[in-house]
């Protein structure tokens, strides 16, 4: 049973950072691609960042690309996505999930409860 928990949001001021922390379970995390997506109020779920298996490759949505990293821990079987120069329009619950590596979609619509982020100006 595949299990997603993601931490480390919260409030923060414009310019500032975060770091979100994602465990996964029930799928062997070192095989699979990794990724961060996000939802704003009123707004589709969408694509933020992505990490291959083995942590060599890694791509940004153009919104995050040069502010967002995304990184991956096997000892832990933890994906991290640290956050940078922090904006308004940034603020969204942000998810994490296994996804294929073909397209970067979810291998399954389940979903861990997320972790809120909010920027404010």
């Amino acid at each position: 049973q595949v299990q997603l928990v993601e931490s480390g949001g919260g409030l923060v001021q414009a310019g500032g950072s975060l770091r979100l922390s994602c465990a996964a379970s029930g799928r062997t995390f070192s095989t699979y691609t990794m990724a961060w997506f996000r939802q704003a109020p009123g707004k589709e779920r969408e694509f933020v960042a992505v990490i291959t298996s083995n942590g060599g490759n890694a791509h940004y949505s153009d919104s995050v690309r040069g502010r967002f990293t995304i990184s991956r821990d096997h000892a832990n079987n933890r994906v991290y996505l640290h956050m940078n120069s922090l904006k308004p329009e940034d603020t969204a619950v942000y998810y994490c999930n296994f996804v294929s590596s073909l397209n970067y979609r979810p291998l399954k619509n389940s979903w861990g409860q997320g972790t809120q982020v909010t920027v404010s100006s």
